[in-house]
């Protein structure tokens, strides 16, 4: 099945073509390490973890970098505020980043480079710039890329030169000869780190390392460069400027960048008080919750981090679990298949979803139907074939290895939400128990105001009961 992928310059979706047949070249931008990650970088590394899944599940050969920018005006001040060297700054949060990929169930890249150990790479490709008359030395040695000479400036966000030039800013201290311009190596202030190259001691642009490093590892044209929206302009467009302009070919074949982050409606924001760190979410909210939340919604749309939003992708994911615990525990029969068409159907689906621009919010789509129709077969019939149920365990180790939900063993899982659940409403479970038999007993003598009286309680402490054969069931609820 052809895939094709929404490419941003063109504003459409176009066959993927890599430039190599079967080998595929991806470069992420990754994070500048002088805090801890946020939900805006929870998303954005969680859609490129599942396109790299996706691609090596389907045959591709990847490469796949992502980059930590590990010296930066950010990084200088944090160093200076706390009385330390940006190094240890950066080691520091490189660390907290690996521990929030972890929880956060997303692989590392297979190369994961930092800035400071390309700075050969970087003073070369500026010098190239230079000698090619795209980059000039100011008067106190930095360098600047000449934006005026690369007749493609634009293209890629499309914006026009002179909206750009109208809203350019331009910082006294520069010494740039147009607005537009942009630092490639800037000479370190007094007390700053710095590296020697041949116009001053100083240190890379922002824009100039990721090209850089790109190219180092992939080649001068990439068959995937991925981010966020918020990276577009001015970071990828310049990048495509400087890379363009060194090495005179296309420097990517396929730009992709997800949609951005709010939070209960709004822009997140330390002055709004909505500002979440990855660490501080994953206190309340599973992971694999807010995996679920990033595949419900196509990586281009934007997404809310809502409590809403959060406990929709909470019920799902708990539905989804307690359909494997049906299938894991359901009682071995012999007989025909009643779902191997309905696994095959689901598995296609996903298929053709994943090819249309990697379009998770339609598979898990198909995963609810899946997951309606196990549900239906075993409750007319609660005992299952071992066609079946190995069909559909092959079916989960699939979503749990593309899409990263999945992973855990049911029983646990489902018994974890439920301790969550008890903690965040002050019960006990032995407390819920404990009503739960007292109204078994009242319904037993059909004492059934009791018996609402008990349903009622629990309710407005957010527990929702459930009836079933096997007895009555407990599970939080928004």
């Amino acid at each position: 099945m052809e895939l094709n992928v929404f490419n941003t310059p063109f504003k459409k979706k176009k066959p993927f073509e890599p430039v190599n047949g079967n080998k595929v070249g991806m470069y992420v931008c990754g994070v500048t390490v002088y805090d801890m990650c946020h939900i805006g970088h929870a998303r954005s590394l969680m859609v490129f973890d599942i396109i790299s899944r996706y691609l090596r599940r389907k045959g591709y050969d990847l490469t796949y970098v992502r980059n930590f920018t590990d010296i930066d005006d950010k990084i200088i001040a944090r160093a200076n505020a706390l009385g330390t060297s940006y190094r240890e700054i950066a080691d520091r949060y490189i660390d907290e980043f690996k521990t929030d990929m972890e929880i956060l169930k997303v692989r590392p890249a297979d190369i994961e480079p930092k800035a400071t150990d390309h700075i050969g790479d970087i003073i070369e490709m500026v010098r190239i710039l230079e000698d090619k008359g795209y980059a000039y030395k100011a008067d106190d040695g930095s360098v600047y890329f000449s934006v005026s000479k690369f007749k493609g400036y634009g293209s890629l966000s499309g914006r026009r030169i002179e909206e750009m030039v109208a809203g350019a800013r331009v910082n006294i201290e520069e010494m740039k000869r147009d607005p537009l311009d942009f630092a490639l190596w800037k000479r370190s202030k007094e007390g700053e780190p710095w590296w020697d190259s041949p116009w001053s001691q100083g240190r890379p642009g922002w824009h100039i390392e990721c090209s850089a490093m790109s190219t180092r590892f992939l080649g001068h044209t990439l068959d995937i460069h991925g981010g966020g929206r918020d990276l577009i302009f001015p970071h990828h467009e310049n990048e495509t400027a400087q890379s363009e302009g060194a090495y005179g070919v296309p420097f990517v074949r396929h730009w992709i960048h997800n949609g951005f982050v709010t939070v209960g409606g709004e822009k997140m924001s330390k002055s709004l008080g909505n500002f979440m760190t990855i660490r501080e979410l994953v206190k309340d909210v599973h992971p694999e919750v807010l995996r679920l939340l990033v595949l419900s919604n196509h990586y281009r749309s934007p997404i809310d981090f809502s409590r809403d939003a959060m406990n929709t992708s909470r019920h799902a994911l708990v539905r989804f679990y307690e359909m494997v615990d049906r299938v894991n525990t359901a009682t071995a029969a012999g007989g025909e298949s009643r779902l191997e068409g309905h696994v095959g159907t689901f598995l296609e689906a996903v298929d053709e979803s994943m090819a249309d621009d990697f379009n998770t919010a339609r598979a898990v789509a198909s995963l609810h139907e899946l997951t309606t129709e196990v549900n239906r077969a075993l409750d007319n019939d609660p005992r299952i074939s071992a066609g079946d149920r190995a069909q559909l365990l092959k079916a989960v180790d699939e979503i749990a290895e593309i899409f990263g939900i999945l992973t855990e063993e049911p029983g646990g899982f489902l018994e974890s939400m439920k301790r969550g659940g008890v903690k965040e409403m002050g019960l006990s479970g032995q407390e819920i128990q404990a009503l739960i038999d007292e109204r078994n007993r009242a319904r037993k003598a059909k004492d059934f105001k009791r018996s609402d009286e008990i349903r009622d309680a629990l309710r407005a402490k957010g527990i929702q009961l459930k009836d079933t054969p096997e007895g009555t069931l407990w599970e939080k609820i928004s």
